[in-house]
């Protein structure tokens, strides 16, 4: 990043035992602040790289700005690096299954052995409890959580438009392993912390829960919820394109009626409140639905924005390449894909002093810094030599020769 030579998290290593989105994700931003990441990936390369569909976006999203330490887990030697690499670190991530890193040597109780200070992160379906032994995907705990109800119709529950519940699962272990970061400063000591799945969907709907317990009444999905706002809709411009208006507060109200000239509206004192302007909704929504339907999309919004309306045009994910604001300032961040196409991927939304966290490290083919991280802890060129031809050690980067 030009403008910002040390950015929070240098000097913190992290070492990535993941695949899929939670853990990638949870690594990823780490690496995004400025940690240095290796991803120890199998000998063939992570899983995820080879996903097609839905998950063809997976590897490319959240693994930038990583290393890629390929090698072979169940060996003795592959083993030794890794337990080596691990010494080093302050920071293990993993999300495979229960008990799958303690069969292979790498729980917490045997790495913390070693390495008195580690901060072992892990990420679950679900935190301790009946439910601990279960695997969990984004869409189970979407659906037993209630989010996929809340989302849906009332017959007919509806996932989120994206892997949610992964991406946010993996931002609490971050904020957990940011917390046992700074509790090591004054104790010295790492300790073993877990975000899972179940538990950040609960989180999410927590707001509906809360709801309940107040209004005594169980809260109807959000595509047929009694809205707390009179205008707050989906309205059709003259064309024909929709753009979705917020007008939350008696304050946006007055400025919405002054730009569109509604002095009728403004002046009706049963519209001076939002609950009166709530019990109105039958009267006002002819109303301002025909206003928006006379006015071209681009004027719509650019005087909707000059009152200081909350105000959207529906987008797909594809209007977002090419979208004025993430172009302008490092929203989007250029990484070269598998094919060796490039292509422009969201960065980490915060700023620092003005300014975005951006691409340090490409995506790294599988291995590609095998032999850069072998050399780092101390091992000799003949062995790195002997681990790449007895296939313990890849690398990807055949113009680097070991003499």
């Amino acid at each position: 990043m030009a403008h910002q030579e040390v950015l929070p998290l240098a000097g913190i290593k992290v070492v990535e035992f993941t695949h899929m989105v939670m853990g990638p994700a949870a690594g990823g931003i780490l690496a995004d602040l400025g940690a240095e990441v290796t991803k120890v990936e199998p000998f063939d390369g992570d899983n995820t790289r080879r996903l097609q569909g839905s998950g063809a976006g997976y590897f490319a999203m959240y693994n930038r700005n990583k290393r890629s330490l390929a090698l072979d887990l169940k060996s003795p030697e592959g083993r030794d690096i890794a337990l080596r690499l691990v010494d080093e670190a302050d920071v293990v991530i993993e999300n495979f299954r229960h008990g799958a890193m303690d069969r292979l040597g790498f729980g917490y109780p045997a790495l913390s052995q070693r390495n008195p200070g580690l901060i072992y992160c892990s990420l679950k379906g679900f935190l301790s409890g009946p439910y601990e032994h279960r695997t969990a995907l984004d869409e189970v705990t979407q659906m037993m959580g209630g989010l996929a109800y809340m989302t849906g119709l009332p017959d007919r529950p509806l996932r989120a438009g994206t892997s949610v519940i992964d991406i946010t699962g993996g931002m609490f272990g971050v904020i957990a392993i940011l917390s046992a970061l700074q509790q090591r400063h004054a104790t010295g000591h790492g300790q073993h912390v877990t975000s899972s799945l179940f538990e950040t969907t609960a989180f999410l709907v927590g707001q509906h829960m809360a709801q309940q317990a107040v209004t005594g009444e169980e809260p109807p999905p959000m595509s047929v919820r009694r809205s707390a706002w009179s205008v707050y809709d989906i309205f059709h411009s003259a064309e024909g394109d929709r753009v979705f208006v917020g007008v939350v507060s008696d304050t946006l109200w007055r400025a919405f009626c002054s730009e569109f000239n509604l002095t009728d509206l403004a002046e009706d004192p049963t519209l001076a409140s939002n609950a009166g302007r709530v019990a109105a909704r039958e009267r006002l929504m002819p109303r301002i639905s025909a206003l928006f339907a006379s006015l071209p999309k681009t004027e719509m919004m650019a005087r909707l924005d000059r009152a200081g309306i909350p105000f959207a045009p529906i987008n797909k994910p594809a209007d977002l390449f090419d979208d004025p604001h993430l172009n302008a300032a490092g929203g989007l961040v250029n990484i070269t894909l598998e094919n060796g196409q490039s292509a422009r991927l969201p960065a980490l939304p915060v700023e620092f002093n003005g300014h975005r966290p951006g691409l340090r490290r490409d995506l790294p083919k599988a291995g590609e810094h095998s032999i850069e991280v072998a050399r780092a802890l101390g091992l000799s060129e003949s062995q790195i030599k002997a681990l790449l031809e007895h296939g313990v050690l890849r690398s990807s980067r055949l113009e680097e020769t070991v003499d």
